[in-house]
This record gives structure tokens, C-alpha cells and sequence, in this order.
């Protein structure tokens, strides 16, 4: 059986979601083994051959051209990839050209907008930079 391969993300959430129904029919297995059962689902061997199958893989919406939408600096925005390239595995710097810009300064007294932005983001579509009160910088819709 063929099916399109998902994210990490999207895996070990699929696990997630396979070790709940085999608890609910009386099975109990551990978060190991469900990850196994679900590689095997996309026909690998193993957890290893699939994640290293995914690991540069950006989610579908993230390639040159895809559209995104999510907040910038608590900002609501859509947008479109103007590129991605992978950084590490499971996560990617992304090139955004918004469709409608984004005043990234929180002073009534001053503006600031912008149009472009270059982030990375990881597997759950978040930044690792984060503003002072903790809330990442970007956060995409997944």
C-alpha cells in the first residue's frame, strides 16, 4: 500500500492516535512500538527507515510557491513561500513575501511594517525565537 508520507510530526502523531485505540480495545503498547506500526503502515521496515525517509521533507504547503497563513509577531498573516530550504531535519528557513503587511512594532507611537519575512520554523511549525512575553515570533497554521 502506497500513501503519500507525512511529516515527523504528523507520524508521531498518528502514533499517538494508534497507541490511544489499541489502549481503548485493551491493548497496551509502549510509544516505541507504535511508532513502528505506523512506519510499517507506509510500508518501511522501521521507525528508523521512515523517519529518515521524512526528516528533510518540509510539510506540502511549505515549497516555493505554497501558501501559509499564521501570526507573525502575534500578527495575523497569509502568505506565500517564496522559498525553503531545510536547515536541520524538521526544520526549514522559510522566505514569506505576506500578502498584506505586518507593523511588527507594538508603540502607538511608531510604525514599523513589514512584507518580507525570512524564519525558521520546526516540525510544529513554530519559531524558537520568541518575543519577551514567550510567544514564538511565527506560528504557522499546520
Amino acid at each position: 500500500m502506497t500513501r503519500k508520507l507525512p511529516t515527523i510530526t504528523e507520524a508521531k502523531a498518528e502514533a499517538r492516535r494508534l497507541r490511544q485505540q489499541l489502549s481503548d480495545q485493551g491493548t497496551q503498547t509502549g510509544h516505541a512500538q507504535s511508532l513502528e506500526l505506523v512506519a510499517q503502515r507506509y510500508g518501511f521496515r522501521d521507525w528508523n527507515a521512515l523517519h529518515a525517509s521524512i526528516r528533510d521533507l518540509p510539510p506540502e504547503a511549505w515549497v516555493p510557491g505554497g501558501r501559509v497563513r499564521g501570526r507573525y509577531l502575534a500578527q495575523p498573516f497569509e502568505a506565500r513561500i517564496v522559498s525553503a530550504r531545510p536547515v536541520r531535519p524538521g526544520w526549514f528557513r522559510l522566505a514569506l513575501e505576506l500578502d498584506e503587511a505586518v507593523d511588527v512594532v507594538r508603540f502607538d507611537s511608531f510604525s514599523n511594517h513589514r512584507k518580507h519575512v525570512q524564519c525558521v520554523v520546526g516540525p510544529s511549525g513554530t519559531s524558537r525565537e520568541k518575543t519577551s512575553d514567550g510567544t514564538p515570533h511565527v506560528v504557522l497554521e499546520m
